[in-house]
């Protein structure tokens, strides 16, 4: 028909279309909506939120087991070290062990050439036989002595018979005063000569051993301490192991000359180790002996050792260095102090002794708390 409406969009000859003036001059073209109703400003603020919420709940649950779980980076494996040496000078005859060998209590480590301590016994066992043949005759001269004590008393007992009389004859006056004097001086005589008899006898007694009680043969004694004596040098010609443990810092060789005392090697029992870890005054507020300690090395990473709080340090490190703060200068500058706590190792979680001396670990302790009991802290009308 003629009279029909024209299409709001009309297409020319070259399929281009053109539309009316009036919809091209309206106005600011209004955002268009998503396919699914929301827009992405709105998409932007949903995954911040979600992103907001995620992190803030990983912040807390870290926090909390801040709390729970004490740890700390500044910890180090320690064990003691017993110095091996020889208690007797010599030269070294052999060396049993090498440098990070492991030994068991009782092992031979090394031996030094015990001729001269073999002699020295061979001349103590000799000393013990002369000493024998000589308080047998000691004992005849105590004999002896005991002859002459009683001769001595003989005489004296005499001398005492002969001034009893000579006194009653001069009463009757039969006996003249010169001879009585003489009777009194014999007297005299004989009883000096007694007191020194009885002084050699015991004398005699002591140089026999027979004068203490139980009659000890102090001169065989004597020469047993020495044999004795002797015998504990040539033991300690041989140096064993105190106890199991590695084998470090050797430093001797056959036919090397050592004095008493001279550190031969080091003997480190790992099986006692234990970890020191310095942790923050303001860590220890739940630290508590017995409590349970998980810890990691640097040397073996993906493997967790397990292990307990053994003791608290009575002080800080550095209290107890060699050169301590005096705080009292006024310079003062307040520093966070650390406080050694000893961690005994659990053997069973290191039964192939991995861990040696010095080496880095990361000890966590589980005080014991709950997330409750950490969030209660924090209320402040508690």
């Amino acid at each position: 028909m003629a009279d029909e409406t024209p299409s709001p969009a009309q297409t020319d000859e070259s399929g281009i279309s053109s539309q009316p003036e009036t919809a091209r001059s309206s106005g600011p073209e209004s955002p268009r909506p998503a396919k699914n109703g929301i827009s992405k400003r709105h998409k932007a603020l949903v995954i911040l939120l979600i992103v907001t919420i995620v992190g803030g709940w990983f912040g807390l649950r870290w926090w909390i087991r801040s709390q729970t779980h004490i740890e700390t980076d500044n910890a180090f494996i320690e064990a003691r070290t017993v110095p091996v040496s020889f208690k007797v000078a010599g030269t070294v005859k052999r060396v049993l062990v090498e440098d990070n060998q492991f030994v068991k209590q009782g092992n031979l480590l090394a031996e030094l050439d015990a001729s001269d301590y073999r002699v020295e016994v061979a001349k103590a066992e000799a000393g013990v036989g002369v000493a024998k043949n000589e308080t047998g005759g000691d004992y005849l001269k105590a004999e002896g002595a005991r002859a002459t004590v009683q001769l001595a008393k003989a005489k004296f007992d005499q001398a005492v018979l002969d001034l009893q009389r000579g006194e009653a004859l001069f009463k009757r006056e039969v006996l003249p005063r010169e001879q009585l004097d003489r009777l009194k001086t014999a007297k005299r005589v004989a009883d000096s000569q007694l007191r020194e008899a009885q002084e050699a006898l015991k004398r005699f007694l002591a140089e026999a051993g027979l004068a203490a009680k139980g009659g000890n043969k102090a001169k065989i004694l004597q020469r047993r301490a020495q044999l004795e004596e002797a015998r504990l040098q040539l033991s300690y010609t041989r140096v064993v192991a105190p106890r199991d443990g590695y084998i470090t810092k050797k430093s001797i060789e056959p036919g090397i000359n050592v004095q008493a005392g001279q550190l031969l090697m080091a003997l480190v029992p790992l099986k006692d180790a234990w970890i020191t870890a310095n942790y923050k005054e303001s860590q220890l507020t739940y630290i508590r002996t017995g409590q349970p300690v998980e810890f990691t090395v640097d040397a073996y990473p993906g493997r967790t050792f397990t292990g307990k709080v053994d003791s608290i340090m009575a002080g800080t490190g550095a209290a107890f260095s060699l050169l301590p703060p005096e705080n009292a200068t006024g310079n003062y500058v307040k520093v966070v102090q650390r406080v050694p706590v000893k961690i005994v190792i659990d053997s069973k979680s290191d039964p192939e002794h991995l861990l040696r001396v010095g080496m880095s670990v990361i000890p966590t302790v589980m005080v014991g708390r709950t997330a409750k009991d950490v969030l209660r802290d924090l209320n402040p009308f508690k």
